[in-house]
């Protein structure tokens, strides 16, 4: 049950977008007398994973000078004031600094989730628990998009409520957890760490992980965020066709998630190459595909091997990290792992007007996939097989 307390979060992430994206159509309707209405409504859907990109390394520090779990639970009751909020509000402005409150909010409680179960878990257990984030991020999406749907025919005030379930997750983390002690983690801490120095932090191996995630982000999401337009191009029109065949083909996140829990302990290197592998065949059957069977084939591919990608990057990061700085280090990359969300539409965009459209733009992604196998292949020859996995 703790592991589980800490696991339900992530899908507050996946809530902040997902949820929204159905009624989407009633927000740009219901304010169009708002000047630049068709750019601001839609930072409705995306301000919150800006805030994530900038805040979660705050957040780590936060973390490592306040403690972890008192830090989290009133991160839990933010989350749902600001999150149920725009059932309330009438002005778009005011809204839109709601999400940018559900932002901050979401950046705490991802990176104190994830720095707890790398207090509370060591060796494979800590890697299941992390892994597990992953798939629960992605089965959520597809129950949330669903939930968004049913909810917004009666008014798009309505999935907003869904945000009060942070409150379930409060009550979860205060009866499972404790605070982590400094020295015994089944201890409870009497105060907080107070933790500001950086003596000890792992600066070069960071900054590695920190570029590889953000180059595999943009890579992550291009699928999900994209395939739908990739799918009307190839002349699927009706929307909720479209939403159903992109989930489907998005359930290779936690399929290779499932396979990552199975080949987790293999090295680092290795398991890029495989990974970045898949990605390339994924972008590659993608831009070449002339319809919907073979485009999706693709999909599945890339996101059989997106889901492979995060929990290696993730794992990686907290590998190695000591209590003092655990909480530092999984803020920045979860910064790193947004600021990729971030990067991914304006990476595809530009791609798109340089290769003459979508299509290209996967061909493109698919080279640089390519690239990052490659890179990958370099590290497994340069290190011999006995090699541990890079601390």
């Amino acid at each position: 049950m703790t592991g589980l307390s800490l696991l339900f979060p992530i899908t507050l992430s996946t809530m902040a977008i997902v949820l929204l994206a159905p009624i989407l159509p009633a927000l740009l309707r219901d304010f169009a007398d708002v000047p630049g209405h068709d750019y601001w409504v839609p930072m409705i859907l995306t301000v919150p994973a800006l805030c994530v990109a900038l805040f979660s390394p705050v957040a780590g520090v936060l973390g490592d000078w306040f403690g972890r779990r008192r830090l989290l639970m009133w991160s839990f009751v933010a989350y749902a004031v600001v999150g149920i909020a725009p059932v309330f509000l009438t002005d778009l402005t005011a809204i839109l600094i709601s999400r940018i409150g559900v932002g901050l909010a979401e950046a705490l409680i991802m990176v104190l989730t994830t720095t707890m179960i790398g207090d509370y878990f060591t060796g494979a257990a800590r890697d299941k628990w992390l892994a597990g984030q992953t798939a629960m991020a992605s089965m959520s999406a597809l129950v949330f998009f669903n939930v968004g749907g049913q909810l917004g025919a009666f008014g798009w005030r309505v999935p907003f409520w869904v945000y009060a379930s942070a409150l379930v997750m409060l009550a979860l983390v205060w009866r499972y957890t404790w605070e982590p002690a400094e020295n015994d983690t089944g201890d409870e801490a009497t105060c907080a760490p107070h933790h500001a120095s950086w003596a000890g932090f792992p600066w070069a191996r960071m900054a590695g992980t920190l570029a590889i995630s953000v180059y595999g982000s943009v890579m992550f999401y291009t699928v999900q965020i994209q395939a739908g337009r990739g799918l009307a191009e190839l002349g699927v029109a009706d929307p909720g066709r479209i939403g159903f065949l992109t989930s489907i083909a998005s359930i290779g996140v936690p399929v290779g998630t499932w396979i990552y829990s199975r080949v987790g302990q293999m090295r680092v290197a290795l398991l890029l190459l495989g990974e970045f592998a898949l990605l390339t065949a994924g972008f590659l059957l993608m831009s070449r595909a002339s319809g919907t069977t073979p485009f999706l084939i693709g999909c599945f591919i890339n996101q059989l091997g997106a889901g492979l990608l995060l929990p290696t990057l993730l794992v990686w990061a907290m590998d190695g990290l000591p209590f003092e700085t655990r909480a530092r280090g999984a803020g920045m990359w979860t910064g790193a792992f947004s600021v990729g969300q971030f990067l991914c539409p304006v990476v595809v965009t530009y791609a798109s007007t340089h290769t003459g459209g979508l299509m290209g733009a996967f061909g493109v992604l698919s080279a640089a996939a390519l690239l990052g196998a490659a890179g990958a292949l370099t590290g497994v020859i340069r290190r011999p097989q006995t090699a541990p996995i890079p601390a």
